[in-house]
């Protein structure tokens, strides 16, 4: 499965089907991030069977619903735990990113994943994402230098757009001063 298009974050429940020796068998829930709901069914039966005994013929999807986010106009920094394969061997490992959303942190981490590590969407298993909302919590140097008080970024080549300039020029005007 190629990562294309946006990603949605799902959250999938889940369980074996009813039987006569478990009537109510027990719940599972996964929060799931996928480009659209059947890949998300099918990431859930994939993880599900890898945890415990249970696939998708023998056990039943009881509900699938999109999460939103609260504030999608705000900027947050958030953690993600993640496991994948490489050609050498399976690695855990923590990433920090700074975003307006959890959907667009796993974006930048799937991009960030395939620039530096050659690692595809299916080898990529993300354990757990959390926003940091204290700036203490913060590990990754690459984001502790964005949260300093009072942050600039000069613009050191500038072009003066003057009024009364002339379309043409006999010229070539100098832009550095």
């Amino acid at each position: 499965m190629e990562l294309s298009g946006r990603l949605n974050e799902y959250q999938v429940i889940g369980r074996h089907l009813p039987s006569d020796a478990n009537p109510t068998p027990k719940l599972y829930r996964m929060r799931i991030f996928a480009p659209n709901d059947v890949v998300a069914k099918s990431r859930f039966w994939y993880f599900l069977s890898r945890l415990r005994k249970i696939k998708k013929t023998n056990g039943e999807i009881v509900t699938l619903n999109q999460i939103h986010e609260k504030r999608p106009q705000k900027v947050k920094n958030f953690g993600i735990w993640l496991r994948y394969d490489s050609r050498s061997g399976t690695h855990n490992m923590y990433k920090e990113f700074r975003e307006m959303s959890r959907t667009d942190a796993v974006e930048s981490l799937y991009q960030d994943m395939a620039a530096r590590h050659r690692s595809r969407f299916r080898q990529i298993h993300i354990i757990k994402v959390i926003e940091v909302e204290k700036t203490e919590d913060v590990r990754r140097q690459y984001l502790k230098q964005l949260l300093t008080k009072d942050l600039k970024f000069p613009l050191p080549h500038r072009v003066n757009k003057s009024v009364s300039k002339k379309i043409f020029a006999a010229n070539r005007p100098s832009t550095f001063f």
